[in-house]
């Protein structure tokens, strides 16, 4: 009998120091273009489990992304780090993530959808993803991503934006979305006029759109994100409250849509 537990312990142990967040990097298509997204889960969960898309703030794939990928694995998901830009595209200023950033959403929204979809499809053919449990969150540039996803009609669970963008050039463009709608959002974030979260709001009303949005008082642009340093008065800085409540936010989000 002590062999036995003796053997089963050493099992356990082994298993345990086994298993930890993997990440893969995984270069894949749209039209002509190469990107370059990054494959995060935990290697300890068996079985299909439910996909989450990661799209990145206006600086490209960084680490924060990652990051975030990394905590959604520790939750149990794939995560998948979607690339907007482009392999190697990675902006080194402010100056070129605006311009960047801008080709797609002040300019070609129809290439932002193809982009969003094209990692979404890599997401969706993992072998360990359930296919019926995708969602997908982004963060600034990322959210306004992961809505134009949801306006492409694209076959997910749900979209969750993190103070991101919710202008949208053809307004009724609400009426394709098939998926919930979560947006998490700063009260006061200079980026997001009173017109624009109105046209959102009727734009979702119009759709038939099951939608949320959650405000954080004393919260302004990025507030999830801690290089955005701590001065309000910039219009865009961390706040780790916000930050903390709007992560838990997005987890009821996934329990409702992914149960």
């Amino acid at each position: 009998m002590k062999k036995f537990l003796l053997a089963a312990m050493t099992t356990l142990i082994a298993a345990s120091l086994h298993a930890a967040i993997q990440t893969k990097t995984i270069e894949y298509q749209q039209g002509d273009t190469t990107l370059e997204g990054v494959l995060v889960w935990d290697d300890a969960v068996r079985g299909q489990r439910p996909g989450v898309l990661v799209v990145h703030q206006w600086m490209g794939l960084t680490d924060y992304e990652k990051h975030r990928a990394e905590m959604l694995a520790q939750l149990g998901y794939v995560a998948f780090c979607a690339d907007i830009y482009g392999k190697g595209v990675r902006p080194q200023n402010t100056q070129e993530a605006g311009a960047l950033a801008g080709k797609y959403r002040n300019g070609d929204r129809e290439l932002l959808r193809a982009r969003v979809n094209a990692a979404l499809t890599v997401l969706q053919t993992r072998e360990f993803v359930d296919p019926k449990r995708i969602a997908a969150i982004g963060y600034c540039f990322g959210g306004t991503t992961v809505l134009e996803l949801a306006r492409s009609g694209a076959n997910v669970g749900g979209v969750v934006s993190f103070h991101g963008g919710l202008d949208a050039p053809n307004p009724d463009d609400g009426k394709d979305i098939k998926c919930k709608v979560l947006v998490l959002h700063g009260a006061d974030d200079p980026f997001s006029s009173p017109q624009n979260i109105a046209a959102f709001e009727n734009e979702m009303r119009k759709g038939g759109v099951d939608w949320q949005i959650v405000f954080y008082g004393g919260a302004v642009h990025a507030f999830t994100q801690p290089m955005a340093g701590n001065d309000n008065s910039k219009g865009l800085a961390y706040n780790e409250k916000a930050d903390k409540r709007s992560w838990e936010e997005m987890k009821r989000f996934f329990a409702e849509i992914f149960k």
